[in-house]
This record gives structure tokens, C-alpha cells and sequence, in this order.
């Protein structure tokens, strides 16, 4: 299961005179990615490289910012793949200690700084929702109201008309089994909605 990140975590090694900084945050997409990193560049005016890797629904990126290519970016996304996150931006801001640590030792500080931080993140599941919508005649409306409330699903705008209709959201893997549950229950009576039926 795909999980996210709880809150941003930071890391900080020093390789050889060079200083890595690291950190892994919940980003939903990569417009917020982006706004991450130039605000990263305004706070480190000084620093040689702010590399970055993103995993976004479907949205990924792998920057290098001047490292050698495939040194940092790639690197930093394998990492967050390999932990099958999703919504995940992880940076590293790099200032140059004068000391070139090749290819190999590239990966490594880049990889080590995420991996590092992603060490100490509180991960959390991705729970994708759904919402539905039905019609119930009144006799019904306790009958589905218990239902929504037995499956913890949560309850949004109710509209009482010629018949009630009710808005609610619960996970998508939950909704299946329950619209079969409330069909054996409503007896037929209960209509479900599409997006565009009001």
C-alpha cells in the first residue's frame, strides 16, 4: 500500500568537507515541489546544488541542478520508490567543501541523505476516498443512516425532498462490499446517484 509522509524530516551529513542537507515532505504535486525548491534556493543563495526528486501521482522528477546527470536526481527518486511512497518531495541542498567525490560517491551522499531522513519519517497509508450519493425513501433513512455509521463512512450533505437523498465518503476499497450491503438491505428502494443527478 502506497504511503505518504506525516511532516517534513530533516537530515545533514558532511562528506568530505562538503555539506549535504537534506529532507523528505508530503507534496502533493509538482507545482508545490516547485514552489519547495525556489524557496530553498532563496534560503541558500550560497549553496553549489539543490537537487531534488519527486513522486506525485504519476508526477515524478529527478533533478540533478548541476551534479554530474544521474548522480542525484535518479538516485534520490529510487529511494522514495523503493519505500513505495507516493506524495513525497525529497531536496538536498548541497555546498561544495572543494573536494570532488566522483560519481560513485555522489550517489552514495545523495542517496544516504534521503535515506537518512526517510529513517526517522513518520510514513502514513494513502486512503483514497470515495463519495456517494443515493436516494432512499423516508421509511429508509434510519435503515441507511445506521449503515453510513456502522462503516464508519463519514456523512455529508443530507437533502429531504419528495424522497431523502445523502452524500458520504469512505474508503474506496470499503465501497464496493457496502453499496452490495445496503442493496441486500434497502430491498431494491435505494437509488444510487452519479455525479451529475441532483
Amino acid at each position: 500500500m502506497p504511503q505518504t509522509l506525516a511532516a517534513p524530516v530533516h537530515s545533514e551529513l558532511l562528506i568530505k568537507k562538503s555539506r549535504f542537507i537534506g529532507c523528505v515532505q508530503p507534496v502533493p504535486d509538482r507545482a508545490g515541489a516547485q514552489r519547495i525548491v525556489a524557496a530553498l534556493r532563496a534560503e541558500h543563495p550560497g549553496a553549489n546544488h539543490v537537487c531534488w526528486a519527486l513522486l506525485a501521482g504519476g508526477q515524478s522528477a529527478a533533478v540533478d541542478d548541476g551534479e554530474p546527470g544521474g548522480t542525484a536526481g535518479r538516485p534520490m527518486l529510487d529511494v522514495l520508490r523503493h519505500q513505495d511512497l507516493e506524495g513525497v518531495l525529497a531536496t538536498v541542498v548541497r555546498y561544495f567543501g572543494g573536494i570532488k567525490l566522483g560519481a560513485g560517491g555522489l550517489v552514495r551522499a545523495y542517496t544516504d541523505s534521503i535515506a537518512q531522513a526517510l529513517r526517522d519519517a513518520e510514513k502514513v497509508p494513502i486512503v483514497r476516498i470515495q463519495t456517494l450519493r443515493c436516494r432512499v425513501p423516508y421509511a429508509l433513512e434510519g435503515l441507511l443512516r445506521r449503515e453510513i455509521e456502522l462503516a464508519g463512512a463519514a456523512l455529508g450533505e443530507v437533502t429531504h425532498g419528495a424522497s431523502v437523498e445523502m452524500t458520504f465518503a469512505l474508503p474506496e476499497d470499503a465501497a464496493q462490499a457496502f453499496i452490495a450491503r445496503l442493496g441486500e438491505s434497502g430491498q431494491g428502494k435505494l437509488e444510487w446517484l452519479g455525479e451529475d443527478e441532483a
